[in-house]
């Protein structure tokens, strides 16, 4: 049933003056009304002459109040439980969300002030009453009553086709905030939650919300690849980023400098953390939302990618006592992942293990982490003098970047602790090469340097488009194999599960440099990187390349792919993907 309209309210006469229905059409249904007593607006809608949707935003219009057709996507199935079932269904009214100490309620007579009045001594909070249809509000407390709605099932069950945009009604009611649209215009809170699930379905480690001339784009970086897989309809741009920068808790008045935020919640069954960053472009701000999903975290060493053989050398430096173990490799090459491995390995109630990263990515038991927050000058370097004071016996510094960073990290490692850090070099004898332009001295960092991983991230093969194939003459030869031999190797052919990429999830490929005492005596007299890569040559190890090729081989990875992603010792790195934070299932 719609509200009772009073003499001023005609919402016959209305409804043609704005041209949604004909006086023909309204002539046919008051003669209907008189035959059954129902109200006018619902006949029409029986009828299928309008939706409820212009019903309801033609009646808001005539009251003056603002009004919302519910759906999903609308209503926070919780906040109900804050009147409850009862006193929904005698109220007749839906709380829709709360923000801060204002709750948002769908009410079928909004401008009933006993019933505003209830609703405040129920809630507690500020009420902010929109105009909905009788039918649509009991439609939805049943629904959502009893507290039995599954919102991860839900939400899950969501996809693009669920995302409908509804034209507003131009209504003169003054200034309208972001909120205001958000609840009486398109379901931009569907929108979000859809972006949201269909990324963390989709293993993606990144969401991009970029504004352009026609609207929106939405990217997602799976595989260490930007993907379009979201088209919103145009026009609402500037309510997803307020939506997003509201529930990350960011000023969604600015939009001239770059913010950030972070926002948790739980999506199938699981925490997800969501780090936003937002920067302002000339058409608009774009965000940048990092998805930490320890589903996708894989701490087990075993699980990484290690050849065995390389597995066995790392396992062997970090069951030393003390000493400084680095991992190097690009931005996002999983050296943060490496890390967390090694500490899993070493993690005991009977050590005191600290870190000290920028930022804690993820957090894990039986160690104590540290943010650093430049803003209030708690650097690595100064965090690391405070962790020496705390009886630490292992260390995990997050980056080694300057000068007395590295100086600390190789004082501490020569004093009796085991300390593991990353550094930004292409291979592992090049972090000596790092250290030693840092003015690390070269006789102290060959008695503290026990060894180095460099890494990188490949993409795996779809299995469910896998086929065999033969690699072009130059890539055998770039791969160091015989251009002549019939070697097959596998790749992807593509597929909707893989979006036609031939890859599904990824895997590290590893470079181990373990520092024999011949390698010492080369970093103590200050050897150039090239004698460091004999050495590790002449030991019997793999460099990335050749880690790479060995992968193609077993069929893990193309050949292509690997050599993309590696290089040789004189050739420049030439990366196929910028790669993620946590190796992808």
């Amino acid at each position: 049933m719609t509200p009772a309209p009073s003499k001023k309210l005609k919402i016959g006469d209305a409804l043609v003056s704005q041209g949604a229905i004909s006086n023909e059409q309204l002539t046919r249904a008051l003669i209907e009304q008189r035959a059954t007593g129902r109200m006018l607006g619902q006949v029409l809608v029986d009828q299928g002459v309008i939706t409820g949707a212009t019903l309801v935003g033609v009646l808001g219009q005539s009251l003056g109040v603002p009004n919302v057709h519910l759906r999903h996507g609308l209503i926070d199935p919780a906040v109900l439980k804050l009147i409850g079932e009862e006193e929904a269904e005698r109220l007749l009214a839906v709380p829709m969300f709360k923000v801060r100490d204002t709750v948002t309620v769908a009410m079928a007579e909004p401008q009933s002030l006993p019933t505003i009045d209830r609703l405040r001594q129920l809630t507690g909070c500020r009420i902010r009453p929109v105009l909905a249809l009788e039918p649509n509000i009991r439609e939805f407390i049943k629904k959502y009553s009893g507290g039995e709605v599954n919102v991860d099932a839900f939400l899950s069950s969501l996809s693009e086709s669920n995302v409908e945009v509804i034209e507003r009604e131009a209504v003169d009611e003054g200034p309208v905030t972001d909120l205001d649209k958000m609840v009486a215009g398109s379901p931009i809170i569907n929108l979000v939650n859809v972006a949201f699930m269909t990324a963390i379905r989709d293993k993606a480690s990144d969401i991009h919300i970029e504004p352009d001339k026609k609207g929106t784009r939405i990217r997602y970086r799976i595989d260490g690849v930007l993907r379009d897989l979201m088209k919103p309809p145009g026009g609402m741009h500037h309510s997803v980023v307020s939506r997003i920068k509201v529930i990350s808790k960011m000023d969604i008045a600015e939009k001239r400098l770059p913010q950030e935020g972070r926002v948790r919640l739980v999506a199938e069954g699981r925490e997800i953390d969501l780090r936003v960053s937002s920067m302002p472009t000339l058409l608009g701000e774009k965000l940048v939302i990092r998805i930490l999903d320890k589903a996708n975290l894989r701490v087990k060493m075993e699980e990484l990618g290690f050849r065995a053989e390389a597995l066995a050398t790392l396992k062997k430096i970090l069951q030393q006592p003390h000493g400084l173990v680095l991992v190097t490799g690009p931005t996002g090459s999983g050296k943060t992942t490496t890390l967390y491995s090694a500490l899993d390995l070493l993690r005991s109630p009977e050590l005191n293990i600290v870190t000290v990263e920028d930022p804690v990515e993820y957090q894990l038991d039986l160690i104590n982490q540290i943010h650093v927050h430049d803003a209030i000058g708690l650097s690595f370097a100064r965090a690391l003098r405070s962790i020496l004071r705390q009886d630490p016996d292992v260390i995990m510094v997050g980056e080694i970047r300057d000068e007395e960073t590295a100086r600390v990290a190789v004082q501490a490692a020569l004093t009796g602790h085991l300390v593991l850090a990353t550094l930004h070099t292409n291979d592992a004898p090049g972090a000596v090469a790092r250290l030693l332009d840092m003015n690390v001295e070269p006789y102290l960092l060959s008695s503290a340097l026990n060894g180095v991983v460099a890494q990188r991230l490949a993409r795996t093969i779809c299995p469910t488009c896998a086929t065999k194939y033969y690699p072009e003459p130059d890539s055998l030869i770039d791969a160091g194999l015989d251009p002549q031999a019939s070697q097959v190797f596998r790749k992807g052919s593509g597929c909707a599960k893989c979006h036609d990429s031939g890859f599904l999830g990824r895997m590290g490929v590893y470079e181990v440099m373990e520092v024999t005492p011949t390698m010492r005596k080369i970093i103590h007299r200050g050897g150039a990187s090239h004698e460091l890569r004999e050495q590790m040559k002449h030991n019997g190890n793999l460099n990335l390349r050749e880690e790479g090729v060995q992968l193609a081989l077993a069929g893990k990875s193309s050949l292509e792919e690997v050599l993309g992603i590696t290089h040789n010792d004189d050739d420049p790195v030439k990366p196929a993907a910028k790669p993620e934070t946590a190796v992808a299932a």
